[in-house]
């Protein structure tokens, strides 16, 4: 059996030590062929990582990584292109002084390693030096991919002054795209969450959105196809292990880990889950549990009202819109982080209407954990105890109503 990569985000590590990989470059392939500005939004831990450092070897030609891949034969490795890879989860972004500290040593650090010497001072003039010389260094022109571009956005949702500063500098920043346009060859941009209408991308208007685009559906996560044909052998150890009947294994793993979707048809398992289920061999609630974003609990809780994640919810297409992280709404954040996902599509209303509710039962229940936890001021730990006393208490109540009741 191949090695499961859990926690691995190098595609070239994932090849060169024979780490299982779902091929996802038909679909890459597809995008970076009929464009040049894209952005992706997809909750954490759904391969975003792997995907972006995916293109980056693709546009630096490493042919040989992709042998026996879906693009080995549907790209020409003779285009060859710098890249500049931009990840925001290893950026400072506490302060504005942080983040624009952390921005101005990144663009000196690509311009060292490319012996490129800049002569700009403010950190945006710099970068879009730094892309204009990679390019005619290179002769070829440059792929800049941004990975977890929001962070600096979503590390500050409680503090405002702190998020206002951090809008500011990186719209600043990202416009720098769009003037050295001639100079790019592709851009990619992938997040948590949608913020393209906000002030952030008021100089980079020209985004391709493909986040609910149905060419795209499957570009991160598995398909049932998927899943079954590259974990065939783990789906076997675990039903061997286990002693259970195959078929009731993959209806029991959908139940619990399937069902995400960003066009109401394709189903889709969270790789993390996935690849937990797989190590640990027992069902239990590993996406939810690898770090649950605390202003997401904090905005319910806030906001009080649950009701989009009791019952199946129907929205327009205006929940999937950006949002303004000071006026937020709880429906477009908990779809924007993976809790609700679209159920069905009535695009034959004016305007479509999207059924929104649970992916699957891991999410159900983490989530129903967590805000009993916030609500109640419970230890996780020791939420069982409370459902149990709980349900002891109704049990009790009800036998204490039936013991008073007397027939006539």
């Amino acid at each position: 059996m191949q090695k499961l990569p859990i926690g691995i985000q190098t595609f070239s590590d994932l090849r060169n030590d024979g780490y299982l990989y779902v091929d996802k470059t038909e679909d890459i392939h597809r995008m970076i062929t009929s464009g040049k500005p894209f952005f992706l939004s997809r909750p954490r831990r759904f391969g975003k990582s792997l995907l972006v450092s995916t293109l980056e070897e693709i546009f630096k030609g490493n042919k040989a990584l992709f042998e026996g891949l879906f693009i080995y034969d549907h790209w020409d490795w003779t285009r060859q292109h710098p890249v500049i890879r931009l990840d925001f989860g290893a950026i400072a972004n506490y302060s504005s002084e942080a983040l624009s500290q952390s921005l101005a040593d990144f663009v000196s650090s690509i311009a060292s390693e490319q012996k490129i010497i800049l002569e700009k001072t403010e950190t945006p003039d710099r970068f879009s030096e730094l892309i204009k010389k990679m390019h005619l260094s290179a002769g070829s022109q440059v792929a800049v991919l941004i990975d977890e571009y929001d962070n600096p956005i979503i590390d500050n949702m409680s503090n405002a002054e702190v998020l206002n500063e951090n809008k500011r500098i990186l719209h600043d920043f990202y416009k720098v795209l769009k003037v050295a346009d001639q100079h790019l060859c592709f851009i990619f941009l992938t997040g948590v969450s949608k913020f393209a209408g906000m002030s952030l991308f008021s100089g980079l208007n020209n985004l391709n959105d493909i986040t609910n685009d149905d060419r795209y559906a499957s570009i991160c996560g598995y398909t049932q196809t998927e899943f079954e044909h590259y974990f065939s052998e783990h789906l076997d150890e675990f039903a061997r292990k286990k002693s259970l009947n195959k078929l009731e294994l993959l209806d029991e793993i959908r139940y619990w880990y399937n069902g995400f979707s960003w066009d109401g048809s394709t189903l889709l398992y969270n790789p993390f889950s996935t690849l937990s289920f797989f190590d640990k061999m027992r069902f239990d609630n590993y996406w939810f549990r690898s770090g649950t974003p605390t202003f997401l609990i904090e905005t319910l809780k806030k906001q009080n009202r649950l009701e989009s994640v009791i019952e199946p919810i129907t929205v327009s297409s205006k929940a999937f819109d950006s949002f303004d992280p000071e006026k937020i709404s709880e429906t477009s954040l908990l779809f924007q982080t993976g809790y609700l996902t679209i159920k069905h599509i009535d695009d034959k209303s004016i305007p479509t209407q999207y059924t929104l509710h649970f992916p699957n039962n891991e999410v159900k229940e983490s989530l129903f954990e967590y805000l009993l936890n916030a609500y109640s001021g419970y230890p996780l730990e020791k939420e069982q105890e409370l459902k149990q006393r709980m349900r002891q208490q109704l049990l009790n109540n009800v036998a204490s109503k039936r013991d008073e009741w007397q027939p006539y």
